[in-house]
């Protein structure tokens, strides 16, 4: 007999699918372990580049600069 719509199953957990999420999530952390210091010299490097500019693009120098009134006035 097939289960009605207006009738619910309830919640049951899914182990496989669960383990299956948690072995896949394993794999890409052990894959992309080893990148790690190639992704943190290029975030050096990328610091160090970005560093000779005189406006950085950010959001203090972009609220420094602007001239507004403070809040609350």
């Amino acid at each position: 007999m097939s289960t009605k719509v207006s009738e619910s199953t309830g919640y049951t957990e899914n182990f496989q699918m669960s383990a299956f999420g948690y072995i896949m999530a394993a794999l890409l952390a052990i894959l992309l372990l080893p990148l790690l210091p190639v992704f943190v010299v290029a975030w050096l490097v990328w610091r160090a580049v970005r560093s000779d500019e005189e406006n950085e693009d950010s959001f203090e120098s972009w609220r420094k600069g602007a001239q507004r009134p403070p809040s609350g006035s």
